[in-house]
This record gives structure tokens, C-alpha cells and sequence, in this order.
């Protein structure tokens, strides 16, 4: 039994030295007590802790009794005390390898907390780092946008510089249109008046003509 629970202690010591440094075993033993924590593993592990458990409250029950023995008999038997020291060692060994075990699951499960955190904390950073790009992606389009936006408002103030000055030609051809227009009316008007005039002058000359052609036939009669 005590040899037994030695070689128990010596295992768990063992499982905490590996869980403390970083070593390709640690993944191993991992590995298997997660396995051990899955179905049925949990329940043969509480019983078996209830079983050492018990058979220590039995041990220290013995060495109670034998202490109790020694203050009614007043006699200290070797074989007593041999049985106290063996009870003793082994309630002690016993209660020590509960606490290793414990110790061992409560480092398995922080080591399983710490990994889960890590992980988390990666796909936050590697959600970050999208998110910096994207940021980065949408900061050169939105630079991209602005200065197309100002090559836009410089091409419209171009069109409106144009579109001024085509509307000062347009205003100064119109203005030599009217120009025009009323200096064509002037001429026509002029025209007809010459053509009235050219059509009295036509009438007198006729007029002129038919008294000239009068008196010559009378001088001739």
C-alpha cells in the first residue's frame, strides 16, 4: 500500500513538472486527461478520489484509537507503534496525493483556460489586423474619392469658366445680330426709298419725254 501510494505521488509530481515547463509531453498529457474528463472518466476518477479519501479518514480514525489506547492503558506497545507510524505515513501519503491530484486538475484546467484565452486573443488580433486593412483600404479609397472629388469640382470650375465666356460670345453675337438686323432693316428701308425715287424719277422722265415729243409735232405742223 505505501509503496503503492509512493509510486502514485512520484506520478503526479511528475505530471505537474511536465504541465510546469513547456515540453512536447505537456500536449500529450493534455491530450489524455481531456480525454480522461470526457464520459465516464470524471465519475472512476471521484470515486477512486472517494475511495483514498475514505480509507484516509480510516487511517487517521486507527491512529486516533491507538493514541487513545495509550492514555487508558498507560503502556506504549511496539507494535502499536509501529502500527501508528504505518497508519500515520500512510493517511499523510494519502492526503498528500489528493492535494497532487487536485493541484494536477486545477493546472489542467488553467492551462486549458490560458489556450482558449490565447486563441481568442489570436482570432481578436487576426480580426484586428482585417480590420486595420480594411480601415487602411477604406482610408485610400476615401483619399482616392476625395481627390477625385477635387479634380471634379476643378473640372467644373473650368466648365463654368467656359460656359461664361461662351455666354459672352453668345450675348456679343446676339448684340451684333441686332446690330445686324436693325442695320439690314436701315438698308431695306433705304432701298425702297431709293426705289421710289428711281420710279418718280422714271415718271417725270417719261412725263418729260411725251412733252418734248408734243412740241416737236406741233413746230413740224
Amino acid at each position: 500500500m505505501i509503496q503503492l501510494l509512493f509510486t502514485l505521488i512520484f506520478v503526479e509530481m511528475a505530471l505537474i513538472v511536465i504541465f510546469v515547463f513547456k515540453t512536447p509531453f505537456r500536449k500529450l498529457v493534455i491530450m489524455a486527461l481531456d480525454r480522461v474528463k470526457r464520459g465516464r472518466g470524471p465519475i472512476v476518477v471521484k470515486t477512486v478520489a472517494g475511495t483514498i479519501f475514505v480509507v484516509m479518514v480510516s487511517s487517521g480514525y486507527n491512529v486516533v484509537a491507538i493514541h487513545r489506547r495509550w492514555i487508558d492503558d498507560g503502556d506504549v506497545n511496539t507494535t502499536d507503534q509501529i502500527l501508528l507510524a504505518k497508519h500515520l505515513l500512510e493517511a499523510s501519503l494519502m492526503g498528500f496525493s489528493l492535494f497532487l491530484a487536485f493541484m494536477i486538475d486545477r493546472l489542467h484546467h488553467y492551462i486549458r483556460e490560458l489556450r482558449i484565452r490565447r486563441k481568442s486573443m489570436e482570432a481578436v488580433k487576426k480580426q484586428n489586423r482585417a480590420f486595420e486593412d480594411g480601415k487602411t483600404l477604406v482610408s485610400k479609397e476615401i483619399k482616392a474619392l476625395e481627390q477625385e472629388t477635387t479634380t471634379l469640382h476643378e473640372r467644373i470650375k473650368q466648365l463654368e469658366s467656359k460656359l461664361e465666356e461662351k455666354t459672352k460670345e453668345a450675348n456679343g453675337a446676339e448684340a451684333n445680330a441686332t446690330a445686324l438686323k436693325k442695320q439690314s432693316e436701315g438698308f431695306l428701308l433705304e432701298y425702297d426709298r431709293l426705289l421710289e425715287e428711281n420710279q418718280n424719277l422714271r415718271r417725270q422722265l417719261q412725263s418729260l419725254d411725251r412733252k418734248l415729243s408734243h412740241s416737236n409735232s406741233k413746230k413740224v405742223i
